[in-house]
């Protein structure tokens, strides 16, 4: 696997999602000795890999920098990155609710610039990650590197990465969500509640599976289980009512994709 013609990766910051992605990539070969990672702390996310507290002075710059911050501390450590990157620099940016034309005015000299939003399943290497921008040549080679995460969603219009990154970073929790309130559910009709979330679990990992691999739609494998009078008809009826639980998730999604707006007002 090409990582990236072997130049300098960077990250700047290294928080929950950029570590997640690091071992990812680490695990699946990439060298250490490439890494560095720059976070106030100083504290090395992995073994061996270079870590600093400040940017390096007198360094080549890196082929690829992966900007981790909060998106409130972006104008604070904008100006000393800018100075970092050239024009062979790949800047991938994981900021949330950060336009590309917000990241192009603090990183002008910057070769290419792509935005991207990873969710929290790259741990496992069964991440979606959204993408938006232009990476040129080096288009396949940022795929390459993002292969490990999982799969990869190029988005041509970037007025809907807000709503995307509402499905797909945002998502897994709200999925957790559901997950737990079926294990208490399952323990308030007298299941015991470790094995009530077993079970919750199991049925969702099962069903996720079925749903990708099936060929059917949600919809479709959901009308299979359920049989004119039988329990899942019962139960479906209470989550179809009036559309119950689309609506829930419509306006669970809508809250936030309005905080992502918020936040690119903040970073304008």
């Amino acid at each position: 696997m090409r990582w990236l013609d072997d130049g300098p990766i960077w990250l700047i910051g290294c928080g929950n999602m950029a570590g997640a992605m690091l071992r990812r990539w680490l695990g699946a070969g990439l060298p250490p000795s490439q890494v560095t990672v720059i976070r106030p702390s100083g504290v090395e996310p992995a073994p061996e890999v270079r870590t600093l507290d400040r940017l390096p002075e007198g360094e080549a710059a890196p082929r690829l920098l992966l900007l981790g911050v909060k998106p409130q501390k972006l104008d604070e450590v904008a100006p000393d990155v800018a100075k970092a990157v050239g024009p062979e620099t790949l800047l991938v940016s994981i900021l949330a609710g950060t336009s590309l034309g917000a990241l192009w005015q603090r990183f002008p000299t910057a070769g290419a610039i792509v935005r991207a939003m990873p969710n929290t399943p790259v741990a496992l290497g069964r991440g979606v990650v959204l993408l938006h921008g232009q990476a040129g040549e080096r288009h396949e080679a940022l795929e390459n590197l993002l292969a490990p995460l999982g799969s990869s969603e190029w988005l041509n219009d970037e007025h809907i990465f807000d709503a995307a990154s509402a499905l797909t970073a945002s998502g897994p929790a709200f999925v957790f969500r559901f997950i737990s309130a079926m294990a208490a559910a399952g323990a308030a009709l007298g299941v015991e509640p470790a094995q009530a979330l077993r079970l919750a679990l199991g049925t969702a990992d099962g069903a996720a599976g079925l749903a990708r691999g099936s060929g059917e739609s949600p919809d479709q494998l959901a009308e299979r289980v359920a049989s004119v009078g039988g329990m899942t008809r019962k139960g479906l009826d209470v989550l179809d009512e009036e559309g119950a639980l689309v609506r829930l998730i419509t306006r669970t999604m809508q809250a936030a994709e309005r905080r992502a707006r918020e936040l690119a007002e903040q970073t304008r």
